[in-house]
């Protein structure tokens, strides 16, 4: 029977571990984690629409990724988002939200969350209450009948509902937006008209060669630099020196106080500073979003404990790459989205 570490028994601040670097010296701050692989949307660049999700039982629990966020923070990161799939589709999230947003002040400088906003409305409150200051929201188009052919099945005024819920309670607010030719290209006006309107910043991403989708991923790219100079002819955008720590740059939008962000991985490279991995919903983690080097944590934490997960850390931080290979005619990699978390 597989022995399960207790973390109780082990004083993790007292070990002092070393900072997360990898071989080119970059930093490790930021890790991305999923809680599940699960969505209750099938948006079409992200997944197929019949998806194998993973059993439930091959997730990490809860103690299992507090434990983690526990080594993580003790060696140097400082922030946590939680994604998916969809986070919030998870039974009891609010539990996990709540222990890791006890971290905010004692090691941990922020905890997010990224959402397609459908469950928003009812967990706004509990996300502010925990110590989440700011989320992101995906949101593709603000047409209700187009917002439903990307998603395949959303409504747009669920997610509409729940992005006011979360502006009621204070919290800061980032809309992603997928550009994609053909599809949403004649709303990126509106989108940032809307969101200049509501003091909200607005993310436009690249789409990104990951999984196998029914969509013929060429035909939808749009390079976000011929976006950015079409709205440059309506709008004074301004190179910002704001940094998320994120690969997104940034433009403040005057006058209305608000960023425009261009997340670029196929048109503009931005790895040499990449600062994060990812761990996704069954423990494995990943050192690039673009490449399959990984390593398996769930269960060398629950038969190591803390230090074999250091150690697990180490050797997923000397194999990390330097880069992305995308090439939009082949996934990158077989996995979806949805799987790594983002």
């Amino acid at each position: 029977m597989t022995q399960h570490f207790d973390p109780r028994t082990v004083d993790r601040l007292s070990l002092q571990p070393a900072p997360m670097v990898d071989s080119f010296g970059r930093h490790i701050t930021y890790v991305r984690v999923s809680v599940t692989d699960r969505c209750d949307l099938r948006c079409r660049y992200c997944m197929a629409e019949k998806m194998t999700f993973m059993p439930r039982r091959d997730l990490l629990s809860f103690e299992d990724i507090i434990v983690l966020a526990d080594v993580l923070i003790s060696r140097g990161v400082r922030r946590i988002r939680l994604t998916g799939g969809e986070p919030l589709v998870r039974r009891d999230v609010m539990q996990l939200v709540d222990e890791l947003g006890s971290r905010i002040g004692k090691g941990l400088d922020e905890l997010t969350l990224t959402t397609n906003g459908t469950q928003l409305a009812g967990h706004a409150e509990g996300l502010f209450a925990a110590g989440v200051r700011r989320i992101n929201v995906s949101l593709d188009s603000l047409d209700p009948e187009r917002f439903s052919r990307i998603t395949r099945r959303g409504r747009l005024d669920q997610v509409l509902d729940g992005i006011e819920a979360a502006a009621a309670t204070g919290l800061a607010i980032k809309i992603n937006m997928v550009a994609l030719a053909g599809v949403n290209a004649d709303e990126f006006d509106r989108m940032l008209a809307w969101c200049s309107a509501r003091g909200f910043d607005l993310t436009l991403i690249e789409t990104m060669p990951l999984g196998e989708i029914e969509d013929h991923r060429p035909k939808c790219y749009l390079s976000l630099q011929d976006v950015l100079a079409d709205l440059q002819k309506s709008w004074t955008l301004i190179p910002s020196l704001h940094r998320s720590g994120g690969p997104a740059r940034y433009y403040d939008v005057a006058p209305s106080g608000t960023r425009l962000g261009l997340i670029t991985p196929m048109s503009h490279n931005f790895c040499d500073g990449c600062n994060r991995i990812r761990i996704a919903a069954t423990g494995t983690v990943y050192g690039c979003l673009g490449h399959e080097q990984k390593v398996e944590l769930r269960d060398i934490l629950r038969q190591g404990g803390p230090m074999a997960v250091d150690a697990a850390l180490d050797d997923l931080l000397a194999g990390k790459p330097r880069r992305h290979q995308f090439d939009l005619t082949r996934p990158a990699t077989a996995r979806h989205m949805s799987v790594t978390g983002g």
